[in-house]
Parts: C-alpha cells; structure tokens; sequence
C-alpha cells in the first residue's frame, strides 16, 4: 500500500474465493485495498460478468459483462441482444423481462416449466433467482389467483446464466410460471415489468423510463408495467404501454386468464 500510495502505481491482486463465493483468507486483505471486483459466470457459458462489491472512488451498482472469444475477454456492448438473440418461435412459459444491473437496464428471458408432481411433495426448482423468492410468489400465485399449483413441479431458469435479485422480475416470475401451467403463450413481442406484493398489488420500480427504452430499441410492441409507473410516464413510446394494479389484471391482459 505504501509503494502503491507514494508512486501512484495501480497493483492488481488476484485471489481465490471460497464456495460461498467470499474471499479466501485473511479479511484484511478486502479491508487494504481500495476497490474489490469479482469476475462472475456459469460454469457451461462464455459470459463473464465483473461486478463491484467495493469501491471508495465511485459506486458498486455498475456492472461489465464480457464473453469468452479466442482473442480473450472481449465487452458485450448490448447484453440485452445477446441474452435474447436465442429466442425462437413463442412456447408457452417463456417470457421477456427488464432487470436494472447499475444503471443499466437488460432484458433477459425467463423461462418457466410445471409439470404433474409424481411424488407426494411438489419440487420447486430456481437457477439464476432466489428460491425462498419462487415459493413466495408461487403462494400469491395459489392464494390471489387462483391457480392450484399444490401439485405441481415448478422449474424456474433466467436463459443466459445470468443471477438476478432485483424484485422487479416479479411479475414476469408470476406470469411465466402461470402461461406454463394454463399451456398458453405469452406474446413473444411484450416485456414485463413489475414488484408483486403479498396481496397480489403491481408495486411500482425504478428507472422505468430507461427500461421502456431498451425494449422500444430492440422492437418490442408491448411494455406491461405497474399502473403507478404508467401515470408518472411524461414522453410517448413508440410500442404500446400497458399499466396493471394486481395480478389478476395483469393475466388478462397478457391473455392467460
């Protein structure tokens, strides 16, 4: 630190992590220095994200996501295109949904499969969001729509490898996991937008605008969000902007109720 200090020398120090994902070690060495950055990805994909979980020159909301080519590790200048270029036909319990990574909205496809639970005890499968999340919104699901999925296996997958905690995806968890079980697909040309609440309320998030953006950018015709957000909205969108109070709503206008 105090050669670094003294000469204005930028030191990189590389060390593992343990399987909880913390720093291997000594703490001390996360408390020395100034910014500490984590390189992030699935085992079986090419995507690396480097996210911040320290910086004392700036803020730990921004993100870098990158891919694994044979000239090394080259920047994904659009993520959002690249976590939905896959996107083929429009089978039911598939979704697009808007996740803010910093300041940085990215849409990502989520995909969702029930099935007839052959055991006494219904499985609940989650890759790339929370599990104890899953089975919350899995129980507003049972309780605020009707939906009797007591018997059923449900998988949960965010297509890309990609983990997000932001409770924005709600809705989208919601209506992915409820167009699998009913058989019916949702518009492949909507993006949804929304925090669930206990009661089955749409809540309001943040950044909509920017969200709105990204989707009118890459095409798409419908933007579902919260009733809240929709009143606050001052400049006119090209692609069709639908505002829901609660989940009921909202699966009638994407048509699965």
């Amino acid at each position: 630190m105090r050669v670094c200090k003294t000469r204005g020398i930028t030191t990189i120090i590389i060390g593992h992590v343990t399987k909880e994902g913390n720093i291997a070690g000594p703490r001390v060495l996360e408390h020395m220095v100034d910014t500490v950055l984590y390189l992030e990805g699935e085992r079986y994909f090419s995507y690396r994200i480097l996210r911040g979980v320290k910086n004392r020159f700036g803020s730990t909301n921004e993100i870098g996501m990158f891919e694994m080519r044979e000239e090394g590790m080259c920047e994904i200048l659009n993520p959002s295109d690249v976590l939905i270029s896959e996107k083929e036909g429009n089978p039911a319990g598939s979704c697009i949904i808007s996740s803010m990574e910093g300041t940085r909205p990215v849409l990502v496809e989520l995909q969702a499969l029930t099935t007839q639970s052959v055991f006494g005890f219904p499985k609940r499968t989650a890759n790339g969001i929370d599990f104890n999340r899953l089975a919350l919104l899995i129980a507003v699901l049972e309780k605020r729509a009707g939906l009797m999925l007591g018997n059923q296996d449900v998988y949960l997958n965010v297509v890309g490898g990609l983990r997000i905690n932001e409770p924005s995806i709600d809705l989208g968890i919601m209506l992915v996991t409820a167009s699998s079980f009913k058989n019916i697909a949702i518009p492949s040309d909507m993006v949804i937008i929304g925090e669930v609440g206990l009661t089955g309320e749409i809540r309001r998030v943040n950044a909509i605008e920017k969200r709105i953006k990204e989707a009118e950018k890459l095409g798409f015709k419908t933007c579902i969000i919260p009733e809240s957000n929709k009143k606050d909205l001052k400049d006119k969108y090209k692609l069709d902007i639908i505002g829901v109070k609660n989940i009921n709503e909202a699966m009638k206008k994407v048509g699965i109720k």
